[in-house]
């Protein structure tokens, strides 16, 4: 059974990003599983540091992004949009170049409020950063 309330394919993911952060960063959403969401980020002179490595902020954006992805495939969009309340993230190790892929999974949905998980790896499918996401889901107004 499906976790998402809106179906949209990879595509249209894509496409929804055109002339956001997301599209300036190079995110690519690559796979939308029954309860994963799976996208892509390269490490190149839009997501480093002065130092050579990955940027935090830039690994922030993608669990940002892929995760507020979700949640709002969680929603009805007719009904409801969501908002960002919290993110954290813990940075466990560089990464000088090539891709970082992210994969988010939900902790929690419901009527109020949804937590995810979002799990950043390197091409090595070793862990990089580790963030977790709190959105508000908005009810609109009729």
């Amino acid at each position: 059974m499906t976790l998402w309330k809106t179906r949209k394919s990879v595509a249209q993911l894509n496409e929804g990003s055109k002339n956001t952060l997301a599209e300036y960063l190079g995110i690519e959403f690559v796979e939308l599983g029954d309860d994963f969401l799976k996208a892509r980020m390269p490490v190149d002179r839009r997501t480093m540091q002065p130092a050579g490595i990955l940027h935090g902020g830039a690994s922030a954006a993608l669990a940002e992004t892929v995760g507020s992805v979700a949640a709002g495939l969680c929603v009805d969009p007719e009904k409801q949009n969501i908002v960002g309340l919290e993110i954290n993230a813990n940075h466990i190790r560089p990464v000088h170049d090539g891709w970082v892929t992210a994969i988010t999974r939900p902790i929690h949905v419901g009527k109020t409020t949804q937590i995810w998980e979002i799990r950043i790896q390197n091409e090595a499918e070793k862990l990089v950063s580790i963030s977790r996401l709190t959105v508000a889901n908005r009810t609109l107004s009729p």
